[in-house]
């Protein structure tokens, strides 16, 4: 059966807030970050919804011994956020990661065979970023199964290159916009996330 990418847009009121909040071009740059980082925290919470490892423990309480469910901390799991909105995620998100490693300007070396790892990427547009960066992640012998992605917002073009190229990725958003305008910024969108974060970068030399 041929594999096809799966796109879950979890159809949650705060999800829907915070997306608004990032799409008014009257937002303010705190509260801007603000909606990254909750988005953050919401997407990643649905992403670890059926993913993230864990297993049966008997527990004495103050009464009897019980059977609860603990995660599996001895299972590596790498936070890899792109730069700056990604890192805004991230804040949001490691409030349900306690237990993850940020990666941050690039990734290690080596990945372990049974890492599982967390790509936080605030849009997704034409894919290309996704893409390159997944090309690295397979040379490093990383399969998709092992990958979640989280993104404020994706385009219907990225995510159809993002398909052709890895059909097993799942990628969890708050929102699938159709359209790319002349400038290849996603239409309607949520605007350039570094002008809307006021972030100043540097020259290229």
């Amino acid at each position: 059966m041929a594999k096809t990418l799966r796109v879950v847009v979890p159809p949650h009121p705060l999800i829907a807030h915070w997306l608004t909040m990032l799409r008014h071009a009257g937002t303010p740059p705190s509260l801007y970050r603000t909606a990254l980082e909750e988005l953050g925290r919401w997407l990643t919470y649905e992403a670890l919804r059926d993913w993230l490892p864990h297993r049966r423990e008997e527990v004495q309480t103050a009464l009897e011994l019980t059977e609860g469910t603990v995660i599996e901390t001895g299972v590596p799991l790498l936070a890899v956020p792109s730069l700056p909105g990604g890192l805004m995620l991230w804040e949001g998100a490691r409030q349900v990661l306690p237990h993850a490693e940020l990666c941050l300007g690039g990734l290690p070396e080596t990945i372990e065979a049974n890492a599982g790892l967390v790509l936080l990427i605030d849009q997704i547009s034409d894919g290309e970023e996704l893409v390159g960066l997944m090309e690295e992640l397979v040379s490093k012998g990383v399969e998709s199964r092992r990958l979640r992605v989280i993104s404020a917002l994706t385009a219907s073009p990225g995510l159809k290159r993002l398909g052709e190229t890895f059909p097993e990725l799942t990628i969890h958003t708050a929102c699938i916009d159709e359209e790319l305008n002349a400038n290849g910024q996603i239409s309607p969108g949520i605007g350039n996330t570094s002008q809307r974060l006021q972030i100043r970068t540097a020259p290229s030399t």
